[in-house]
């Protein structure tokens, strides 16, 4: 985002009653990227931090824009620098084990060659896996999320779930 931009939101509010933003709930917001084959197989990751497949992304940095946040990991997690399509789904998950509760973003990362030279990151990542939905060692919610997403894009319009359900 350009600094005009937000200039043109004008200058931060001020707290009226200092320490309450501090006290407020925050939530961790994630973002990943649905990326398929022709043949409608999905890029999954294989973390090194988790027992689950998931989708190539990750958590966005303060400041930093959902989209922005998922064309940034998916370069640094499979060295894949290409530009963020349309949202497709916006999940709330509750917390897990040790993660917070989360908004997550899925985006459309369009159709790949799986002949594609992708470079898993070492720090984070034990591979890559090219995989149907149906396929994927995946959470239940995951995979409906991702079944929304597929949808999605049918559709052409962005889904709100919760937990990988429909919200009407």
């Amino acid at each position: 985002m350009t600094a005009s931009f937000f200039e043109a939101e004008g200058p931060p509010e001020a707290e009226f009653h200092p320490g309450i933003a501090r006290r407020m709930a925050h939530k961790t917001v994630a973002a990943g990227a649905l990326i398929r084959d022709p043949s409608d197989r999905i890029l999954f990751v294989v973390p090194n931090y988790k027992p689950y497949l998931d989708l190539p992304g990750g958590i966005v940095e303060p400041g930093e824009p959902p989209s922005a946040a998922c064309r940034r990991e998916v370069l640094e997690e499979v060295g894949l620098d290409r530009p963020t399509g349309r949202l497709l789904v916006v999940d709330w998950t509750p917390g897990r084990g040790p993660w917070s509760d989360q908004v997550q973003f899925v985006f459309d990362g369009g159709i790949l060659d799986p002949a594609t030279v992708l470079r898993p990151a070492a720090d984070e990542l034990t591979g890559i896996q090219w995989l149907p939905l149906d396929a994927a060692q995946i959470r239940a919610s995951l995979h409906r999320r991702l079944s929304l997403a597929l949808t999605a894009l049918t559709t052409g319009t962005p889904i709100h779930a919760e937990m990988g359900h429909r919200y009407l």
